[in-house]
């Protein structure tokens, strides 16, 4: 469209910054229609936003657009984490959570796939048109399963996020900063790992191998991660999520061939597959019963803050030092969040179903 490369990257960033600032209202938009009807109307903005997209707009407006999408993805996420909560029982809680953290992962790696094709076959418009056909198939689908069973919309509305935050206050300074931490590291490896094999002076197709290994080794571990979480607990999950991943940034500037490299891709591909779905069941485990999509409102705007952060912080000490030292100080971000999981946040599984 004619755009700059930093216009172009402003305006990928406007996607996040949607989902970042919509998090609370979303909250309060769950509760007042309810998980299954969020769902089915975010899924129908998502299909109106891309088909407006693929009308190849003005900038400005293909801008906004992409802020809304933001938006939408922000009700959508949420409403499905409150809804997930509300059908699943508790001894199936963590295979939930990590299975749909699971299919989303499978869904990111099969998208840009289908993307390539469709581009070939159609041009650029296509991959928009077929994100929409995707998500009105997503929107009829949610609009034929039923409601929760347990549906505590009513008694939601009348919570103030004040009262919710108030009430949460020190769950969310131990259990929301693991949160942070994780996705800190997990959005820093999505740009380390390309960095740094541009570092190496490595070739975008094997840059594109590690990285497709490094997520084959994730997909593969999301429903077992699950079994272990419901059977022996969350900090199964997350403990060696936050030491792999901690491990494997700090030792990224230790690689200078494709092979370690690739060994230290499939190593961070094993910690973040351990963790698959743990943030989703942690906040699951951790929300209450009223006032409960004010909560994961919060609980997200944490995670996504998080995400927002490790590119940020990225390139913030590699301004100041090396792309090396910005990943060793990732990983020691890591560190700390792992002692914070073991020493203040106790084990959230109640297996008799308090």
């Amino acid at each position: 469209m004619g755009a700059s490369a930093a216009v172009a990257g402003v305006i990928v960033a406007l996607r996040g910054l949607g989902t970042l600032i919509f998090d609370i209202p979303a909250g309060a938009l769950v509760a007042r229609l309810g998980e299954k009807w969020a769902m089915v109307s975010a899924s129908v903005s998502l299909a109106l936003v891309t088909l407006g997209v693929a009308l190849k707009p003005s900038l400005v407006v293909y801008a906004l657009l992409i802020f809304l999408m933001g938006c939408a993805w922000s009700v959508w996420t949420l409403a499905r984490l409150a809804y997930v909560t509300e059908v699943t029982p508790l001894r199936f809680r963590g295979r939930a959570m990590s299975t749909m953290g699971g299919t989303s992962r499978i869904g990111q790696f099969l998208g840009p796939l289908l993307g390539g094709l469709v581009i070939a076959w159609w041009g650029i418009v296509g991959p928009f048109v077929i994100h929409a056909v995707f998500a009105l198939a997503a929107a009829a689908a949610m609009a034929l399963v039923k409601e929760p069973a347990v549906n505590h919309r009513s008694e939601q509305g009348h919570i103030s996020l004040r009262g919710v935050i108030r009430d949460n206050l020190r769950v969310l300074g131990t259990a929301g900063m693991v949160s942070i931490t994780i996705q800190v590291m997990r959005s820093a490896r999505e740009v380390m790992v390309p960095l740094w094999g541009d570092h190496l002076q490595l070739s975008g197709s094997q840059i594109s191998l590690i990285y497709g290994l490094s997520s084959g080794v994730e997909m593969l571990l999301f429903y077992p991660i699950g079994i272990l979480m419901d059977r022996k607990g969350r900090r199964w999950s997350a403990l060696p999520c936050l030491a792999i991943l901690a491990i494997g940034l700090a030792m990224i500037p230790l690689t200078s061939t494709v092979v370690g490299l690739l060994s230290i891709g499939i190593l961070l591909g094993l910690g973040n597959g351990l963790g698959s779905g743990i943030n989703m069941t942690l906040g699951s485990d951790l929300s209450p019963t009223l006032g409960r999509s004010q909560f994961f409102g919060v609980w997200r705007l944490m995670g996504d803050a998080g995400s927002a952060l490790g590119p940020l912080l990225l390139a913030a000490v590699t301004s100041i030092a090396t792309l090396g030292a910005a990943a060793v100080v990732t990983g020691a971000i890591g560190i700390v969040g792992a002692g914070i999981m073991w020493k203040s946040v106790p084990e959230t599984l109640r297996l008799d179903g308090s």
